[in-house]
């Protein structure tokens, strides 16, 4: 007969303690999910911030890597320091030239020119170092509103999970090798993924850069599996064995062979079916060197899978460092590095302050 309900049923001294030891145990457990939950969160922010605080220390190769746009842009410096209010509208038409020529893009260059044009008719801006400055300024306002979340974003639990695109030739392989040599110096355990099935030179070339930077690698042994096979046995071996990064390659595709494209989707959908969340950043690699013709492949790749930042190389060959601009006005997309050289430590996390100050003289 079952007791009335206001009446509690018996407990025995064993069945109780019981009782009492078993919500205990489940808390100590929860309690020490949340701290290794919380423990993986304060590994990931601490990573993404020492790789961001590098940037501000190697100045020095920012500024040897934009030499060339540095030069172009040097005419700014000639058409200032003699200014007159009387040339006015000459100087600012000759600035106008010097950002088109550096890849600003028309729209960025008219809308500075006008900014300064406005500024000076109001009185705000009296000399040539002043306009300068502002010219400087408004740069840098075009990069922070936005693209400011430069930071990689780890996520919250291992592994973080990161996935290089882009066309043939534009540095992915090398640049997720660099990728890797950074995230190694600060102590991360790296897994990389040889996603890129169609090309055998890149899986070789990423099998040297696993070596070179004490990563592991997965690759298609057999030679015969598909890309989202490869990234899939990655995504869980990454999880399994407890890396902190897993580093997936993928092949180079053009951005107008949609089929090829479509794949990325593919890739991406095994990756979060092995690890919800993944991946947790979708990075495209840009040559430099290619300027403002970069803009649609980031467009259309954006569209196809979901672009977290870009990776723009090349840029130390190139005086079209205005690109850099150009891509995250166009697109609202943040540059999360840049290529300034052919060393393994020349691919730079991006800052903004110290990209303006690199390209003016």
């Amino acid at each position: 007969m079952a007791a009335p309900p206001h009446v509690l049923p018996f407990l025995s001294p064993s069945s109780a303690s019981a009782s009492l030891r078993a919500p205990s145990g489940r808390r100590r457990a929860a309690g020490l999910r949340c701290a290794a939950a919380a423990g993986q969160a304060g590994f990931f922010t601490r990573l993404g911030r020492l790789i961001k605080e590098k940037a501000k220390s190697d100045v020095d190769k920012l500024f040897s890597g934009f030499s060339k746009t540095r030069e172009n842009l040097s005419v700014v410096d000639e058409l200032l320091t003699y200014w007159n209010l009387a040339d006015t509208d000459r100087v600012l038409d000759d600035l106008e030239e010097a950002l088109l020529v550096s890849d600003f893009g028309p729209k960025i260059s008219f809308r500075i020119v006008d900014t300064l044009r406005d500024e000076i008719r109001d009185g705000k801006l009296k000399s040539g170092s002043e306009i300068k400055a502002s010219l400087k300024r408004c740069i840098l306002d075009l990069l922070t509103s936005k693209g400011s979340n430069t930071e990689l974003k780890l996520g919250f639990r291992k592994p973080a999970v990161i996935m290089i695109v882009g066309v043939n030739g534009g540095g992915k392989t090398t640049s997720l090798g660099k990728l890797a040599h950074r995230f190694k110096n600060e102590g991360a355990k790296v897994l990389m993924a040889a996603g890129d099935t169609f090309r055998a030179a890149a899986r070789d070339q990423l099998e040297v850069w696993a070596e070179r930077t004490g990563s592991e690698i997965v690759i298609d042994k057999d030679k015969k599996a598909q890309a989202p096979s490869v990234l899939s046995q990655a995504v869980k071996r990454g999880k399994r064995e407890g890396f902190d990064i897993v580093l997936c390659d993928t092949s180079g595709r053009l951005h107008t062979n949609y089929g090829l494209m479509e794949e990325l989707v593919t890739c991406k959908k095994v990756m979060a079916k092995a690890l919800p969340g993944a991946p947790n950043e979708v990075l495209l690699v840009l040559d430099g060197t290619t300027g403002l013709n970069m803009l649609q492949q980031a467009r259309e790749f954006n569209d196809v899978v979901g672009i977290t930042g870009f990776i723009l190389t090349k840029l130390d060959g190139t005086a079209r460092g205005g690109c850099v601009v150009s891509v995250v006005d166009e697109l609202g997309i943040p540059v999360k590095f840049i290529g300034v050289g052919e060393g393994v430590e020349d691919l730079q996390p991006f800052d903004a302050e110290a990209f303006v100050e690199a390209i003016f003289p």
